[in-house]
């Protein structure tokens, strides 16, 4: 019987089975994680105020009612088309596009109607637009 001692040689530490786990680790993470990037407008909501501000000498208002109807200071339009729109702003400003233009729309009248309105003053030059509210203690 040999019962001699054998030379302990160093312990070592199988590292195979730690790099798979966190390969796996890494792989799960890459593919639940989502790369998709939304973007994200910047909007600055506009506030009511109780009381209403001093009126202006000039100022141009477009309303817009219910049935689609525009009317440019008070005055009827004689169809809904951007081109008529246009028109009708640049006879009322006389060209001056530094006037204020506020949009008075019905509570039901279409957003595209609305959007027409601010899209053919936008491209016209006016920068001054704002949407008329109602309080709410009304």
């Amino acid at each position: 019987m040999n019962l001699a001692t054998r030379p302990k040689g160093e312990p070592e530490v199988n590292l195979t089975s730690l790099i798979d786990v966190v390969f796996l680790l890494l792989i799960f993470f890459m593919v639940s994680t989502s790369f998709v990037k939304e973007s994200r407008l910047t909007i600055t909501l506009p506030e009511a105020q109780s009381v209403a501000p001093a009126a202006q000498a000039e100022r141009l208002e477009v309303a817009i009612t219910a049935a689609g109807t525009f009317l440019v200071n008070g005055r009827e339009l004689v169809n809904n088309s951007p081109l008529t729109l246009r028109r009708a702003l640049l006879e009322v400003s006389g060209g001056d596009t530094g006037l204020p233009v506020t949009i008075v729309a019905d509570a039901d009248a279409r957003h595209q109607s609305v959007v027409t309105v601010m899209d053919v003053a936008g491209r016209m030059g006016f920068v001054k637009i704002d949407i008329a509210t109602v309080s709410g203690e009304d």
